[in-house]
């Protein structure tokens, strides 16, 4: 059986690691650098690395921090943030990313995805989709969750992976920052559309959550969570160890 990851995020805004709920209210946490190092001696599978606002402010991503980032970590490393062009990709590869998430580029050029993938390799394109229900649809919004496409969420990922996408990270904007638990009626929606692996993102707030998470849906592959790591109320190794315990697999 496949081994389940448990992925820390960084929410990077002018060098710093911040985080919010649903998106908003965001309080500095720590450097990025320092916090990745953490995580990499201390049981992480993965890290994603955001810039929260490249996109909104219509900027590249601040390549120097995720260089620095790069140099100190030892797992894979998943970054987005402003990616709009295979330029932006090329960019970021080559500070150490091993993938690249895209989002509101791919919103903007769909295109995007299927080009990427050619060049790079299926493996090294995430789609990361910011979903939020408005009257009872699952929509896909884009600016860091500041702006309603429209669009159907599983109609549009769907297009995505059938695009080249070879990974998928679906945030719900909905949990996000509440801590009440993962959102597992939009994520197994995703799961049942998608045969790509499909990370969960938004709504951890212990142990239990990720418990819930992989026996609820088997086939999800990985939790990403930030708050609850950054601020110390689950450590890696007890999550892993819990989860080791209830039987479900996952790499210590």
């Amino acid at each position: 059986m496949i081994t389940k990851r448990i992925i820390p995020c960084l929410d990077v805004k002018n060098g710093r690691v911040v985080k919010g709920v649903n998106f908003l209210g965001l309080a500095d946490v720590s450097s990025p650098i320092s916090l990745a190092k953490y995580y990499s001696d201390n049981g992480a599978d993965e890290l994603v690395f955001y810039d929260i606002t490249a996109s909104a402010e219509g900027r590249a991503l601040f390549t120097d921090i995720l260089c620095e980032v790069a140099r100190t970590i030892f797992i894979p490393l998943t970054v987005g943030g402003g990616i709009n062009t295979l330029e932006d990709f090329d960019r970021v590869l080559k500070c150490g990313a091993d993938k690249v998430s895209v989002n509101s580029g791919a919103i903007r050029n769909p295109s995007l995805i299927g080009e990427a993938a050619k060049r790079y390799g299926d493996q090294c394109v995430v789609l990361s989709a910011d979903v939020k229900r408005v009257d009872g649809v699952f929509r896909v919004f884009a600016k860091g969750g500041r702006e309603n496409t429209g669009m159907e969420a599983i109609e549009w990922i769907k297009r995505g992976v059938d695009a080249g996408a070879g990974e998928v990270v679906v945030n719900s904007i909905d949990t996000d920052g509440v801590k009440n638990g993962f959102d597992i009626e939009m994520l197994d929606a995703v799961c049942n559309a998608v045969s790509v692996p499909v990370i969960a993102s938004g709504g951890a707030g212990g142990i239990d959550h990720f418990t819930q998470l992989f026996r609820a849906i088997p086939t999800i592959d990985a939790g990403l969570a930030a708050s609850i790591f950054h601020f110390g109320e689950v450590a890696i190794a007890d999550l892993k160890n819990e989860l080791h315990k209830q039987g479900i697999p996952v790499r210590r």
